[in-house]
Parts: structure tokens; sequence; C-alpha cells
């Protein structure tokens, strides 16, 4: 029977272009949902862009344009460039959107009249990048550190929400649910950070220092935190109509810098106090680093990902960074790497098996591939038969070790590569006799070529679909289902089509 299950992530700030951390948070998302449709599951995939706040207020007066304006064009930007990675989500969020701003409203209408929302006035340090206050306990060394930018001491009246008053809940329903957070570690961290006492929220800012925000309902003079209203998408765009419909979430992704407090402190807290359910897990992923070092904007050393989606192909970018990474920690990003995955892994194991098959079965029967006489399978021949690789490719989707899966994969090509060397075609299309062993080859190269373009199409949906298309199959998400990895006859007696090159040659000058 399928299953239900709902994905969200982050959603990206709209104060600039998208870069290769965004990129990959929405390719991990993306190959996490199509593994699961391919179990047959009922599946909802929500991602978008946060388009409240200061940065973004400040960003469109740079630009010489009004707000939503700078808006729209930014988050034009993102949508485009997730069409051309091939995301497959049910809905972009906006948090412009008027049925948003209803809910957020809505929600803060509902904490007020419960009392958790109470009005101070409010001295302290405010950091603009960061758009939050800080405190002296957020220094290092003496030092505020990069990512808050310049903080500046600021007096001013505010609302804020009661979060302290569940700090020890939060901390008891981590303990008591061990799978809220993946990996452990960060759990750990976050188990730690709860150890200090966590104050109470701000949840306005003045419109008088602030306009582009959502209004509080109770006082119109003031727009909600950017935080707040953040946090809230993952509800209120569950489900067109019908906000909690799909809720609660049983995977939200976020980025290991977004995790606390906002995702593992703030968000939790404002769920409980709403009386929502959390999210089922957490899943946190690390950052990718630029020849060892972070990214940045202030530093210049942002990868941008539309060069390499423009000269390799969306493929070839998501496959690098589902095998290059371990979710959860750290992965360095350099164009020798890039350029070593697409040759050798891409061009040379994948497209190369599917060139020389299918090629093979053109020249040698005329585009049919042949039957399989079942009395003269060797032992060669069963081995690529095995479901072993099926069995680990899942368990390894499924521990959410992406990259292992694939290296399971790949050993399998390596497999089938070197079946191809050890059975010499081209030697046994010389002798009229040995024709039945061709047979068996052929076939047996057709249906594993098969197999493993339904077996990478969560990471290499395009490709996927043109192999498909070069074995005269149907292209459905049907045609991609788990249980259709299995080895079978599907092929034999069937026509194919000559192949066209996967992951073509790239010239030196397009590779610089």
């Amino acid at each position: 029977m399928p299953q239900r299950y709902f994905l969200t992530t982050a959603i990206d700030y709209v104060n600039g272009r998208p870069h290769l951390g965004h990129a990959y948070e929405k390719i991990l998302a993306d190959v996490m949902v199509r593994h699961r449709r391919s179990l047959g599951d009922d599946v909802f995939f929500l991602t978008g862009v946060d388009e409240h706040g200061q940065k973004v207020q400040q960003s469109a007066q740079k630009a010489g344009l009004t707000s939503q304006a700078f808006c729209d064009q930014v988050s034009d930007q993102f949508r485009a460039l997730w069409q051309r990675l091939g995301l497959s989500n049910d809905r972009f969020v906006r948090t412009t959107d008027p049925t948003h701003k209803t809910y957020v409203r809505d929600c803060l209408q509902k904490l007020h009249d419960k009392g958790e929302i109470y009005f101070k006035e409010h001295e302290g340090f405010y950091s603009a990048r960061a758009e939050q206050f800080v405190t002296e306990k957020d220094q290092v060394d003496g030092k505020w550190p990069e990512i808050y930018g310049e903080v500046v001491q600021t007096k001013e009246p505010n609302y804020f929400f009661k979060l302290a008053a569940y700090q020890d809940w939060l901390r008891q329903y981590i303990l008591d649910h061990p799978d809220f957070i993946f990996p452990a570690f960060r759990r750990n961290e976050v188990l730690a950070a709860l150890e200090n006492p966590i104050g109470d929220l701000c949840i306005s800012r003045p419109k008088s220092r602030l306009e582009w925000g959502i209004p509080l309902p109770f006082a119109e003079d003031f727009v909600t935190y950017v935080w707040f209203d953040a946090l809230i998408n993952y509800v209120s765009f569950a489900d067109p109509g019908l906000p909690t419909d799909r809720w609660p979430a049983d995977v939200h992704l976020i980025g290991k810098d977004i995790l606390i407090p906002a995702h593992a402190v703030y968000w939790p807290i404002m769920l409980k106090a709403l009386g929502l359910e959390l999210p089922r897990q957490l899943v946190v992923h690390g950052w990718w680093m630029n020849r060892g070092a972070k990214m940045s904007k202030s530093v210049g050393n942002v990868i941008d990902p539309e060069p390499y989606v423009e000269t390799f192909g969306p493929d070839a970018l998501r496959y690098f960074v589902m095998r290059e990474m371990s979710l959860g920690q750290d992965a360095d990003f350099t164009d020798d790497k890039f350029l070593q995955r697409y040759q050798s892994d891409l061009a040379n194991d994948w497209g190369n098996l599917v060139q020389r098959s299918l090629s093979m079965i053109v020249r040698y029967r005329d585009g049919i591939v042949p039957t399989r006489p079942a009395d003269i399978l060797t032992p060669l021949d069963r081995d690529l038969e095995s479901e072993a690789t099926i069995v680990l490719f899942r368990e390894a989707m499924e521990a959410k070790q992406i990259h292992i899966a694939l290296q399971h994969l790949w050993a399998y090509l390596q497999q089938a590569n070197q079946y191809v060397e050890q059975s010499a075609p081209w030697k046994l299309a010389k002798d009229p006799v040995l024709a039945p062993r061709l047979d068996v080859v052929l076939a047996t190269l057709a249906e594993v070529v098969r197999r493993v373009a339904v077996l990478t199409a969560s990471v290499l949906p395009h490709t996927s679909e043109k192999v498909y298309a070069m074995l005269n199959l149907p292209v459905t998400p049907e045609s991609f289902r788990l249980s259709e990895a299995a080895y079978g006859s599907r092929l034999e007696g069937k026509p194919i089509q000559a192949p066209t090159p996967l992951f073509p040659r790239i010239e030196e000058e397009k590779k610089a």
C-alpha cells in the first residue's frame, strides 16, 4: 500500500542569485522524493523562496526596484534554475503569496490571544546580516563572528514570543525522539545549545525601520520578523486551500547554518504553541566548500551552478553533488574533481556502456534485441541478473546515504563493462557458429542498460529518459519504479534505436 511522504526544504532568501549551496539542497530533496515515488509512495515536495525582510528591502533599493519587483525578478531566477535541474516539486513557495500572509497573521493572532506574545521596550545588539538580535554570548573571543556582519546597539519597542517557557519541553522532546534530528551529531549540538537559556524571541520590527514584511494583525505599525514569517510557510503551503491537510512533513531538509536556533529551536516551539505537530525529522546537510574555503559573497568565491548546467548538462551536476558529498558532512568542489567524475563515471562507465551495447545490437542484429537461449547461459551472464545491487541500493537510499547507493550502482556498471571485455562480442560476431552466444551477450547487455536506467533515474532523470527512448520503452513515472529494476526479458525480440552520446566529450575550451 502506498505510503504518504511529504518533504519540505528550506526556502531560499532572494537577496541574491542562486548558488551551488542552494542547488545542492534542492537536488538532494529531488533525489529523495524521486526515490520515494519509485517505491509507489504518495509524494508531496515543497520548496520555494523567502521574500520578506530587511536585506531584501535593501537589495531592492540598491537595484532601483520596488521590493515586490525585485522579488519577482530573483524568484524567477530560482524557479528557472530548478526547472533546468529537473526538480519535481509539487509547489513553489513565495512568502509574498496572499494565502501565506493571511495564514501568518492568523497564527500571530492566535498566539496573541493565548497570551504567548507580549510587548516591551528592548535594548540590545542587532545584526542586519542575520536579521536578528544577538547577545554577547554569541561573540567568539570577544568579537562578532563573520556570519553576523556589522552588529549595532539598538533600543526600540517590539513584540516578543514566549520562547523560553518551552525550553524544557523542547529538550525533553528531542531526548524522547532520537530520530528527530539527522545525523545524530547535529542532534547533540542542539541539545548542547539547549543547556543554556534561550530567552524570548523578538517577532516584530517597527515599520519606521522596516516596511517589507507582513503587518502584525494586532499592531499594524509593526511587521513580522522574517524568520517567524518564513518558518510558517512549511505549514501554510502544505496543500492549496487546506493548510494542514498534508502536515506534518515527514522530512524537512535544511543546511547546518540554519539549524540552530531557527529550525531546531524557534520552529518546533512555534508549532507546539500553535497546537500543530512537529515535522517527523529534520535532515541537516553540510556545506560545499570551494577548494577548502567556505563559500562567501564577500570573499567572492561563490560557485554559480549555471555554467556547469549549460556546459555539461543538469544530470552531470546532479550526479557530482550526490556522489561527492556524504549527507551531513561538508564536501569540496573543484573543477578537477567535477571533470574527473564527468569523464570517468558518466562518460566512460555509463555512457560508454550504453553506446557500445546498443551500437552492437544495431550492427550485429539490425537493431533487434535477440532472444537468449537459456541453455547456454554462463555464470558471467547470471551474475549480472543478481538483484544484490538493487537491495544494496535501496538500503543505502533509505539510510540517506546516497553516495553509497551510487557506489553500489557504479560497481555494477564496472562489472557490466568487464563483462563486455570478457565476452568480446566483436569476436563472437566473426564466427556464425557462435551466433547463439552472441545473442546471449547482446540480450544481457540490453537488459543491464535498462536496469541501470531505472536505478539511476532518481539522480539522472534526464539521462534515464534518453536511454528509455533509445530502447523504445515508454517514458512514464511507472517505467522507473524500483520494481522495474528486476532482471527480465522485456526487450527480447524488440527493436531499439541507434544510440546517441549521453555525456559527450567536452572540448578543452569548454572545460576552461
